[in-house]
């Protein structure tokens, strides 16, 4: 019997059970589409993070005070940042930003939130990529002076204000201290260690003097952020602040560092490992609807077999051979799981968009994408459900002696 003909016997076979063919089909259909909307998800979060980390630059390096078991480490000072920032000292370096932070209650017209504020100096907006939607960033001369002025991100305008325009030159309150408003930040979205939709930013200096309440040394600062020439350079920058550092810092020849340098190269790799794992943990608990549906399909297929005994007997006595007989029965759960999976590849691309919707409505970032190695793996896993399912019952059906088929009432 050739293929043409098991497609068109084992097709005749299901249209004539429609009901049941349906039903196992769906159990299929749930289980492959389950898979693709999951895989789609973990696909679309992953782009989300790591293309809000790329954003920012895959040249960039944070520097902090501390590292693993080490104790009484030196903090980082204003003085190590212009160390660092030496081209004597670092010629892969061309950019630092000192970073001080000082998170505290703001507050405006009796309307409070907890958020980040961040003493910075110039130039930290050109590093981090930021553009301003309304005002100007801080000045030099508002550093200089100690200028008690805020640059908001737009998540804390929201926040605060109920919107995140026209708000320049309104009055907060940062743990007590009026300040200024005379910048909106652009949002782009959370990446790196800090989240520049969500966070205010003021004058180093002024946060030193007003916010702060370190005492530990003069010009301390929390971190440094280091701008690298280029991708290919983060390597030489990252030894050259390693050498500034433990010069400044007095590091013992062969000991320890007392401070942690974090490339966002690293950051991206974390994260790109981090969401690969949960993408395939989803798939994986998705992959369990697919065995159930297998297991329906094996039910399905013993129960055929079992009504079918007399055909199969009479099959066998006019000439057909063992193989001819589980050729067909793997035939039928292989276009069982083949039209489970096409149509579940769909139902999962068109929950896949759902979850867009529902996601673009509510203002997150998630964008579910569909890729070409998930449809091949859900169409090659269902086929392999069905034959893998479908092998015992078509061996059962083989292993019928045809006298005894032929006397099954």
């Amino acid at each position: 019997m050739d293929f043409l003909q098991n497609v068109i016997e084992a097709l005749e076979s299901l249209v004539g059970n429609k009901l049941r063919s349906a039903l196992t089909v769906l159990g299929i259909v749930i289980g492959v589409g389950a898979v693709i909307a999951m895989l789609a998800i973990g696909r679309g979060a992953q782009n989300t993070i790591t293309g809000s980390i790329s954003s920012v630059g895959t040249n960039l390096l944070f520097v902090s005070s501390g590292a693993r078991n080490v104790r009484n480490a030196k903090p980082l000072t204003l003085d190590d940042a212009s160390a660092i920032a030496d081209p004597a000292n670092s010629p892969s370096v061309v950019a630092v930003a000192p970073l001080l932070n000082a998170r505290g209650q703001v507050t405006v017209n009796g309307q409070s939130t907890n958020t980040q504020v961040l003493g910075v100096e110039t130039g930290y907006d050109t590093l981090r990529n930021l553009t301003m939607a309304e005002g100007q960033f801080l000045t030099a001369d508002e550093i200089l002076g100690r200028a008690a002025v805020a640059v908001i991100g737009p998540t804390t305008a929201d926040n605060l204000f109920g919107t995140h325009s026209g708000i320049t030159g309104q009055t907060i309150q940062i743990s007590g201290h009026p300040f200024t408003v005379i910048g909106v930040l652009n949002a782009v979205g959370g990446s790196g260690f800090q989240n520049p939709d969500d966070q205010i930013i003021v004058p180093l200096t002024t946060a030193q003097s007003r916010l702060s309440t370190r005492r530990t040394v003069a010009n301390g600062v929390d971190m440094i952020m280091v701008q690298a020439a280029s991708a290919d350079q983060v390597q030489n920058a990252q030894d050259q602040i390693t050498s500034v550092l433990e010069s400044r810092h007095q590091t013992p020849v062969g000991g320890t560092d007392d401070f942690t340098i974090t490339s966002q190269q690293s950051l991206l790799s974390s994260a790109t490992t981090i969401t690969n794992v949960l993408t395939i943990f989803l798939g994986g608990i998705a992959g369990i609807s697919l065995l159930v549906g297998g297991i329906g399909v094996m039910n399905i297929m013993l129960v055929s077999v079992t009504e079918r005994t007399r055909e199969i007997g009479l099959r066998k006595a006019i000439g057909a051979r063992k193989l001819d007989i589980m050729v067909q029965f793997l035939t039928e759960s292989l276009l069982l799981s083949l039209a489970g999976g096409l149509i579940g590849i769909l139902v999962g691309w068109g929950l896949s968009i759902l979850v867009g919707v529902i996601a673009k409505a509510n203002n997150s970032t998630i964008s579910p994408a569909v890729s070409l190695d998930a449809i091949l793996l859900a169409t090659l896993f269902s086929a392999a459900i069905g034959i893998f399912f479908g092998l015992y019952p078509a061996k059962r059906a083989s292993d019928l002696e045809p006298v005894e088929a032929l006397r099954y009432e």
